[in-house]
């Protein structure tokens, strides 16, 4: 089990942060839209999805700089920036995605949000490999 784990060690960390960044997601934007704002006006369905966007990528900096791709680099602002950068285009996807399915076709914002986490999952990993943590 061990040998397993530490073949796969990247991926089976990058599941595991990854599960744990989108729960710090789910919680943060469902935690807004049940309380202060409301899903079914498209801009507080925005503000919700952007806020819980920064609270999960800045969980997922860290974690996945320290556990997953286990940098070297001294932190900087330069692969900090990157990070971010990448995730941005995540996050267009994200919200392009939230408003075709929630705001224009009316499908249920606490699923589609499932549905699109798990897209933004995978991608994630392939912009953090080969450009933000990419081995020198």
């Amino acid at each position: 089990m061990i040998d397993l784990y530490n073949k796969y060690k990247e991926i089976i960390n990058y599941l595991i942060f990854g599960v744990l960044t989108t729960l710090i997601s789910l919680a943060t934007y469902y935690a807004l839209t049940f309380t202060v704002l409301n899903a079914d006006k498209a801009l507080e369905l925005q503000i919700a999805n952007v806020v819980s966007w920064i609270v999960s990528v800045t969980f997922a900096y860290f974690t996945n700089r320290s556990f997953v791709f286990e940098s070297k680099e001294k932190l900087s602002l330069k692969e900090a920036f990157s990070f971010y950068m990448s995730r941005v285009s995540t996050l267009l996807l994200d919200m392009g995605l939230m408003y075709l399915l929630v705001t224009v076709l009316s499908f249920n914002d606490k699923l589609v949000k499932i549905i699109v986490q798990v897209v933004v999952i995978v991608l994630n990993y392939v912009l953090s490999k080969f450009i933000v943590f990419k081995k020198k």
